[in-house]
């Protein structure tokens, strides 16, 4: 058998490809980012035609840079920004529109009207979702009534939906020459279109959102030993690898962390923040403003299912402190500028850039900073945008814990935001538990490719990935329990402060 395994993590700012020896350490690696599109406020997107170039490109760039061809990679793997929505012709492989990403909240009045007639309570019992902005569902139907001559293409079979995953597979497969049209449960328990006890699209919900059944892909599970389908790519990877394995960036990274057992939970910190609980075979519906999602399902078994807190603005707070306010240079900056000062001299910041997500679920919700005097100083600022990653993960695992019972004794941790060692000390300050960092931090990337390699045998089992999970670093809290009750508190006066903003009646 060939002695590595890839995975491609399209994620929301950027595109990388990574391969793993059977050790799950990276051997090879590249990462490109693609632009950001802000047609006006609230909008969103990403050029579906750059992401794929940029996906081609990487995959490529980390095989050359290490030396290795097709003939090296045992299965090829892919993780993606969930959510966020494309629409193309499968004859011209052209996409109708850009892709209308997570984040954006033009589709708020579509969200609204499915919570005041009723059709949101259908929506929460069959999908798990709360009706909201971030999900796909709205995002198609916007497409569907707003882009000249995508319903009558979906009608007639020519115009198909996908995520990215279900973009870049039906490109590695071949596109146009017979690509292959799939997602996995993960992905498609993001839409508000999949039932989760049958794992299959409901006419119901299909029927809320005016989407035709034959635009939609397969869904298969997140590892198959049935490959979806081979690369058709020149180059390094024209040897045709199998690709076996597809799953939501947050669900990738629980598989990442090894967090396979009922009750194990970790946090991503990303362009936003999504801390995830596996539940086992139960599917735990949320009286606390979580969502009930598939974590994963391995080939023919039972889907796993997860309740997950999704948090919308985190690192991209600090890319707004760069890029808009250009106050750092960079995302490391942020660290430095915040140590200057002790605390946040009272200020708080509140990202609600898109609404609010779990636990709020308010679209009507907009960005604030609080609680400003003329003795706070940019290092307040950047010190409370690090606060104001690690109160919004508070908020959901103590929503967590109410859903589950299960009280959180450590938090595993992973993403970009956790080189960040300042941000992290304040997150286990803030949780009073630790937080742990493992030795490989990439985890989304690593849990694509550990699904595609189960799938082929290069992986063993369960067993053989928890010999791989190795501690890096850990936090403890550093601070009194009345410190962290009185921090909290001002926090949770502060997002009072960003609701009712945006009138999405």
């Amino acid at each position: 058998m060939a002695d590595f395994v890839a995975s491609i993590d399209q994620g929301t700012t950027s595109t990388r490809a990574m391969i793993f020896n059977h050790a799950g350490e990276v051997m090879g690696r590249h990462q490109l980012e693609h632009q950001q599109i802000l047609p006006q406020a609230g909008w969103v997107e990403h050029n579906p035609v750059e992401i794929w170039e940029r996906t081609a490109s990487v995959l490529t760039t980390a095989l050359n840079s290490t030396g290795l061809g097709s003939i090296d990679l045992a299965a090829l793997g892919i993780t993606n920004q969930r959510e966020t929505t494309l629409v193309w012709n499968k004859h011209t492989g052209r996409p109708y529109y850009n892709a209308i990403v997570w984040q954006d909240t033009r589709t708020d009045r579509i969200a609204s009207a499915l919570d005041r007639d009723g059709r949101g309570d259908v929506i929460r019992r069959k999908a798990g979702l709360p009706p909201a902005t971030y999900f796909s569902g709205g995002k198609i139907q916007w497409i569907l009534e707003n882009i000249d001559g995508v319903r009558r293409d979906a009608e007639n079979g020519e115009a198909v939906f996908g995520t990215t995953d279900s973009w870049l597979l039906w490109n590695l497969t071949g596109g146009v020459d017979g690509g292959v049209h799939v997602t996995d449960v993960t992905n498609a328990s993001r839409t508000m279109l999949m039932n989760l006890e049958t794992l299959d699209w409901d006419d119901e919900l299909l029927g809320f959102f005016g989407v035709p059944r034959q635009m939609l892909p397969q869904i298969r599970p997140s590892s198959s030993p049935e490959p979806y389908g081979v690369t058709q790519l020149s180059g390094p990877v024209r040897g045709e690898v199998p690709l076996t394995g597809d799953l939501g960036d947050q669900q990738a990274a629980m598989v990442g962390q090894v967090c396979l057992e009922a009750g194990e939970a970790k946090n991503t910190y990303g362009t936003g923040n999504f801390l995830l609980l596996n539940t086992g075979e139960d599917l735990v519906r949320s009286k606390n403003g979580l969502l009930t999602t598939v974590c994963y399902q391995f080939a023919d078994n039972k889907p796993v299912y997860a309740l997950e807190g999704s948090i919308a603005v985190t690192g991209s707070a600090v890319q707004w402190l760069r890029d808009q306010l250009g106050i750092i240079s960079g995302a490391a900056e942020s660290e430095d500028l915040a140590r200057q000062v002790p605390d946040s001299g009272g200020m708080y910041f509140v990202p609600a850039f898109s609404g609010l997500f779990a636990p709020y679920w308010r679209s009507d919700a907009r960005g604030a900073i609080v609680g400003m005097s003329r003795f706070n100083t940019n290092a307040h600022l950047a010190r409370a945008t690090l606060e104001a990653i690690c109160y919004q993960s508070r908020e959901v695992v103590e929503a967590m814990e109410a859903d589950s019972g299960v009280h959180l004794e450590v938090l595993k941790v992973d993403g970009g935001i956790t080189a960040n060692k300042l941000c992290m000390q304040i997150q286990a300050d803030t949780l009073g538990v630790d937080v742990v960092k493992p030795v490989v931090a990439e985890t989304t990337a690593l849990g694509a490719a550990y699904a595609a390699g189960l799938a082929v045998g290069f992986w063993k089992d369960a067993d053989d990935l928890r010999q791989n999970w190795l501690e890096d670093e850990r936090w403890s809290s550093s601070i009194t329990e009345q410190q962290r009750a009185e921090g909290f508190s001002g926090w949770k006066k502060a997002v009072q402060r960003t609701l009712d903003w945006v009138d999405v009646s």
